[in-house]
């Protein structure tokens, strides 16, 4: 079994460069099916979740050269099946975007029923509400989606809730439906607009991405191009959150500030130094932390992937913080891995009260998802003693090199392998 180990106690210092971000990666890779050329794409994450839809692209017949460890070279011209039916499909949730581009592309699409972090019911019944007013009908069955048309033409797609997933994918299977396509409550996270900008350098006509309103004018052709994926606004918070918990001095360097506004607000409402340049932030603290009240919201509210990283800043914090989760209905399972450190956090609901102690203590514990596996290396590095963090599949999903930039920070942190009687959990 494969763990991360930290012996916490090191006081973070130096630099670190910010990969591009995830979310708009998975996103961005499905988008390039649509293409009728060659798509280069650089600052690309080395992660698990790039990978895995990757492969599935050659799977599907795509050509795919790596440049480097952060360029990409796809062509998509040799796919020619609108079916993906690969177990990597499975692990997540992002291989749904998959979903509206086969559909943009073919008029047709048959995918598996994605896969990845759970946190509760996530239903896609607001994609196949767009797909549908794209003229698409749909089926779900033997754990398949699948959809159909006699030509997608654009129309008017509200959004009963506010879904990264669902505006996604009504943008790419709209890019090239015949006519006019309005999104409304659409989100406006920063990889929605990462998105849209890529599909306008294919030729797209997308406008209003970054507002709850986007208006698309289809094309017949998208070009091959050229684009730089925006830098990670999770994994700069989530380095953020571990210079603060471990009272560090960190710079990030390849960050848009902008993009972490109201993780920065919560930092220095907790008294944390931020300080910000063109495109970099640092990070400084000093003392014990001060409670505070955080509450998950779509974009520009906090985001709800930081929740559990700054969840781990509020457990050390003086005082009781109240945590309340906005988007997801369960995103608190890793509270009881956090309790093994010694937190005292109560959870009712979608409402997390914590009462800030003097310190975690070292314990082995397990990534729960993707997120709270990182919220464990912040507990570890902050923490008193030895930390195994056991699970970190879930952690390579979504951060390139962990291990290595934490180390580079000075923090005591290691990839073991052990058999499973090495460290037993309470």
């Amino acid at each position: 079994m494969k763990k991360i180990v930290i012996n916490g106690g090191n006081r973070l210092h130096g630099s670190v460069c910010i990969s591009g971000a995830k979310n708009a990666a998975v996103a961005i890779i499905p988008a390039i099916i649509l293409s009728d050329g060659v798509c280069r794409i650089e600052n690309i994450p080395n992660i698990m979740d790039v990978n895995l839809l990757v492969n599935i692209l050659h799977q599907m017949g795509a050509a795919v050269r790596r440049i480097d460890k952060s360029t990409l070279e796809i062509d998509p011209r040799r796919i020619n099946s609108s079916f993906a039916n690969y177990d990597a499909i499975r692990k997540m949730r992002a291989s749904c975007y998959l979903l509206g581009a086969l559909l943009g592309k073919f008029s047709e699409a048959e995918v598996a029923l994605p896969g990845g972090c759970d946190f509760g019911v996530r239903p896609i019944d607001q994609h196949l509400k767009g797909f549908s007013v794209l003229g698409a009908e749909n089926s779900v069955s033997g754990g398949m989606i699948k959809l159909k048309s006699n030509g997608l033409k654009g129309g008017h797609v509200y959004l009963d809730v506010v879904s990264v997933g669902a505006t996604i994918n009504t943008m790419l299977a709209a890019v090239k439906a015949e006519g006019k396509t309005i999104i409304e409550n659409a989100a406006r996270e920063p990889h929605v607009v990462d998105l849209a900008n890529f599909l306008n350098s294919m030729g797209a006509d997308v406008r209003g991405a970054g507002t709850d309103v986007i208006k698309i004018n289809g094309v017949k052709h998208l070009n091959g191009t050229t684009y730089t994926i925006i830098p990670d606004q999770i994994e700069a918070g989530t380095y953020m959150a571990a210079a603060a918990a471990t009272q560090g001095d960190v710079t990030l360097k390849n960050v848009i500030t902008k993009h972490l506004e109201s993780i920065t607000a919560k930092l220095r409402e907790m008294g944390v130094q931020v300080e910000e340049y063109d495109d970099c932030i640092r990070v400084c603290s000093e003392g014990r932390l001060h409670r505070c009240n955080v509450k998950t919201m779509p974009h520009p509210g906090f985001p709800t992937d930081m929740q559990p990283q700054i969840a781990v800043l509020l457990s050390v914090a003086d005082g009781t913080s109240i945590v309340t989760e906005g988007v997801w209905d369960n995103r608190f399972k890793y509270i009881d891995e956090l309790k093994r450190m010694g937190a005292d956090v109560s959870v009712d609901g979608k409402v997390a009260v914590i009462q800030g102690v003097d310190t975690l203590k070292g314990a082995p514990v397990k990534a729960t998802d993707l997120r709270a596996g990182a919220a464990m290396i912040v507990a570890g590095l902050s923490a008193q003693g030895t930390t195994y963090i056991e699970d970190t599949d879930h952690i390579e999903r979504g951060y390139e090199d962990v291990v290595e930039k934490f180390a580079s920070l000075g923090a005591d942190i290691r990839v073991v392998y052990t058999d499973d009687t090495v460290v037993q959990r309470a």
